[in-house]
């Protein structure tokens, strides 16, 4: 049996998108600027989508920007806001567990002058509200807060975080909530979102942006995306992008009440049937796409590829950091676990593709696992 249980890195592109990328391809492969008619045919592909994605943030299809990916759209939005607001002040506000596509950036920013401030979390990963407040002044001219943990799948307060931002920007990640859970928009004024989480392409993300909203832009040159990003548009991923964002919005309640089934299915067993675990995910306010568990007494990368010779994929932390060589993450380590809680972590994320007959399967090879280890383990 094969199991794919990575979805928060990347998920399985569903055939309607295949069939749509094949087709803006091979058939009507225009250049969207172009005038002829297959230019205004890529031309249409192009504003279905965007209308298909804004729809599914919950935002007017003049307020969404095409990227590459979700960190494009990250860096777009953050880099953007502090350009435009630099004037006025340079403190720059974010949490100790972002993705690295805004913690690089707001390096990278320091670096230029910006002041960042980082929110601290709690154990499971919800970040410190009353040190936001105190940390928000008349020299604040952005806050970017990400929606969903991709390690922990802590739902984040973003909402009642962007009432408080007075005259800062506020950003929020949304590349692990967008087609899960429904967008936070009150207050928020730029949303970035991937689509290859969302079993659409990879190489595709947005970034809405508020139309009352001025950032300066990121990539400059021929003028696409209402000058904000230049650029050929990838015609035929982005029409993808708008078929898996229309499919996975318009079945979002049954797909998310599926996977916090598989989810709570595959905890309960690993609860009862492993010894010495620790769920790190939180008990509330989580998404049901993600499942964080540490196997003490274990090294999580040996588990991972232990179930990787059964077929079994899943991961111990988020793809885009794994490439770092003898590092703790970031995010259980701001959420203060042990060294031990850390070194045993696996992250279980789901799709509305998993069924409760895979976590079955799954519970049988980790139970296997972590007790071939442990056994290994005692010999020391």
């Amino acid at each position: 049996m094969f199991v794919y249980l990575d979805n928060s890195s990347t998920t399985k592109q569903y055939r309607e998108v295949t069939d749509t990328v094949v087709r803006y391809m091979s058939e009507d492969f225009g250049n969207p600027s172009s005038l002829h008619h297959l230019g205004i045919t890529a031309e249409k592909a192009m504003k279905n989508a965007r209308n298909q994605v804004a729809a599914a943030i919950g935002v007017g299809d003049n307020e969404v920007i095409f990227t590459s990916c979700g960190t494009e759209a990250d860096n777009t939005a953050i880099r953007g806001a502090a350009y435009a607001g630099r004037r006025r002040g340079k403190k720059i506000i974010t949490s100790r567990i972002e993705h690295p596509a805004v913690l690089e950036t707001f390096k990278s920013l320091e670096e230029e002058g910006f002041i960042p401030v980082y929110i601290d979390v709690d154990k499971e990963g919800m970040i410190n509200m009353e040190q936001l407040e105190s940390e928000i002044d008349d020299e604040t001219i952005l806050i970017s807060l990400m929606h969903v943990n991709n390690e922990l799948g802590t739902i984040e307060p973003v909402e009642e975080a962007a009432a408080l931002k007075g005259e800062a920007l506020f950003h929020t990640d949304a590349v692990q909530s967008f087609g899960k859970l429904e967008i936070p928009t009150k207050n928020v004024d730029m949303i970035s979102v991937s689509g290859h989480k969302i079993h659409g392409p990879k190489g595709t993300g947005a970034l809405a942006v508020k139309s009352n909203v001025h950032i300066k832009p990121f990539i400059v040159g021929g003028g696409q995306e209402k000058n904000m990003r230049s650029g050929t548009e990838n015609t035929p991923c982005i029409a993808g992008f708008g078929v898996a964002a229309e499919m996975t919005h318009s079945h979002r309640s049954a797909n998310i009440t599926h996977m916090d089934e598989v989810r709570d299915y595959l905890m309960r067993g690993i609860i009862d049937g492993i010894d010495d675990v620790r769920i790190n995910s939180p008990k509330e306010h989580y998404c049901a796409s993600v499942l964080n568990v540490s196997f003490l007494g274990t090294r999580g990368e040996v588990i991972l590829h232990t179930l990787e010779q059964s077929d079994i994929y899943v991961s111990t932390g988020s793809a885009c950091s794994s490439n770092k060589k003898n590092s703790k993450s970031h995010v259980l380590t701001a959420a203060g676990l042990s060294d031990e809680e850390i070194e045993g972590a696996i992250r279980f994320s789901f799709s509305d593709l998993n069924t409760i007959e895979e976590m079955d399967y799954v519970l049988d090879r980790l139970k296997d696992a972590v007790g071939s280890f442990r056994r290994l383990g005692s010999f020391r």
